[in-house]
């Protein structure tokens, strides 16, 4: 008798659920989406260059410069972006000035 009320398969999952938890659930997305937002808002900058897009921009110069090298890279950016252009090295920005 003490084995059968232990038994989980006796019990249905759903009535352990409570009604509200849908009603509950909207409001804690609304404020994951606008504490996302906040996170990810960046002051934009004056000075040209690749974007942080969540870190991968850094990530993506990064690996720029470590696949083409720093001459070609720094080519590279210049005739993108101009003379005077920020990129990530490491994860530290890093402006490249060049004419």
């Amino acid at each position: 008798m003490v084995l059968e009320t232990l038994n989980p398969t006796q019990y249905n999952i759903t009535s352990l659920v409570p009604d509200t938890m849908p009603v509950a659930t909207v409001p804690v997305l609304i404020l994951m989406c606008f504490l996302f937002l906040i996170w990810n808002h960046e002051e934009t900058s004056s000075i040209p260059g690749p974007g942080y897009c969540m870190g991968i921009g850094p990530l993506i110069s990064h690996g720029r410069f470590l696949w083409m090298g720093v001459g070609n890279a720094c080519n590279y950016y210049n005739k993108t972006y101009g003379e005077f252009v920020r990129v990530w090295i490491s994860g530290e920005e890093t402006f490249i000035i060049s004419k």
